[in-house]
């Protein structure tokens, strides 16, 4: 089962999945932009009751899930100051409690069956924040640290849980699937300044292949030791690496003070 089907990631692991010979439940909030792949279902993850009926028609017409992707979302421009209360929520909703939505929906199945694995596209934006993407870091830290909760909560119970991190692909994320904040002039010359004008400079051009994250995605779900976390594309890997290199180095570097809390 497979949320915001539509277009970008989803649409392309539907169509692998499909082409691999998996039963494939896709889904978007519009069932027409669909059609004809796989078992179509409409389904608007801020939407808790279009959420119970989409799980319910695919457990009805196929008994089971045995993989849920949680894939829809969508991503928000803008430095901190520059959110209006309106989008700031909007990104939350869809990005993280739209997937815990979907994500409750099918566990009751999986955990009956004491079988399962749920995949959730986050983005390299999970594990390093970019000025002027606040927001949507926001919503991918979250999702990772529920998922990462989640994981230790239900593999006792026969499920996986895999957090899949990926960098620049050529989806239409940087272009439809982007909202733009209304800049404040301040911050055009600053990193988040940069960012705003990379993302809709890069729609389009971006150097990686959702096939091939889709094939990635699809072997680590087949795979009995599937990771935790599955950064995809070499900009993804390389972020992630100097991300956790300075942070392991800040935590050498300060460690005598930060261990150094006892009462005396």
């Amino acid at each position: 089962m497979i949320t915001g089907a539509s277009s970008g990631f989803g649409r392309v692991l539907a169509e692998a999945a499909v082409a691999a010979g998996d039963r494939v439940v896709a889904t978007a909030r519009d069932a027409g932009s669909i059609a004809g792949l796989g078992f179509p279902l409409p389904l608007d993850v801020t939407d808790r009751n279009s959420v119970d009926a989409a799980v319910a028609a695919a457990i009805a017409e196929f008994g089971r899930i045995d993989v849920l992707v949680n894939n829809a979302g969508h991503g928000l421009v803008g430095a901190l100051e520059e959110l209006s209360e309106e989008q700031f929520r909007s990104v939350l909703e869809t990005n993280l409690f739209g997937a815990a939505a979907v994500t409750r929906a099918v566990l009751p199945h999986m955990r009956e069956r004491r079988s399962g694995h749920i995949v959730q596209i986050s983005s390299v934006g999970g594990v390093v924040g970019n000025p002027g993407h606040a927001a949507y870091a926001t919503s991918k830290f979250a999702l990772e640290g529920m998922s990462e909760a989640l994981a230790g909560e239900v593999a006792p119970l026969g499920i996986r849980v895999t957090i899949v991190e990926p960098g620049p692909f050529r989806t239409d994320f940087a272009g439809r699937s982007m909202v733009y904040s209304q800049p404040i002039e301040d911050y055009a010359g600053t990193p988040a300044g940069a960012l705003r004008a990379r993302f809709a400079a890069q729609d389009g051009k971006q150097p990686n292949d959702p096939a091939r994250a889709a094939a990635a995605i699809i072997r680590a779900v087949r795979d009995g030791d599937a990771p935790l976390r599955l950064p995809l594309g070499p900009e993804a890997v390389a972020r992630i690496r100097d991300k956790l290199t300075a942070q392991l180095a800040d935590l050498e570097r300060w460690e005598a003070i930060s261990v150094d809390t006892r009462f005396a």
